[in-house]
Parts: structure tokens; sequence; C-alpha cells
């Protein structure tokens, strides 16, 4: 899968969840959300071609580095995480 094609499948993943999901849920969808759309932001702007390995690994730095600055309490991080783990599934 390409990288857009990869974009658009992780935004309409996040879309779908919206009627079905728990607040806990709903939290850590649109914080995950937040960092992969910065991440592809990021990557857009430097302005060369990117695949969905590099944008992976964009939004993992980012969410190592939000854990480690203590940004998220340990039950929101298991969630954060986890739906991140469903979500890279979404590249295969």
């Amino acid at each position: 899968m390409d990288s857009t094609r990869f974009i658009s499948a992780v935004a309409d993943y996040f879309d779908q969840m919206i009627p079905t999901a728990s607040d806990d849920e709903l939290f850590a969808a649109g914080y995950l959300r937040g960092h992969f759309d910065l991440a592809v932001g990021t990557l857009e702007v430097a302005a060369e071609p990117f695949s969905q390995q590099d944008l992976l690994a964009q939004v993992d730095r980012s969410l190592t580095q939000a854990i480690a600055n203590g940004e998220l309490n340990p039950d929101d991080q298991q969630l954060v995480t986890g739906l991140w783990q469903q979500v890279q599934h979404l590249a295969a």
C-alpha cells in the first residue's frame, strides 16, 4: 500500500470508531490521530517522497517522546499504544 492510501485508511479507521467507541477509546484515538497528523504534516513539509514505513517511524518517535515527557498516565499510555498497534496493522 502506498503512503497516500495508508494515510486515507488510517483516517477512515479513526472516523469509523466515533459512533461506537467509549470515551477512553475516543480520547486515545484523538490523541493518536494528533500524532499521526503531525507526522504526516512533518513529512509532507519536507517535500520529499516518503513511505508508510517512514510515517510509522515518525509516529513511533513522536509517541516515544510524548511518553518520555510524561504526557500520558499509565492507563492512557496503554490505550494509545494498543490502538497504535491496531493502526499499524493497516499497513500490512
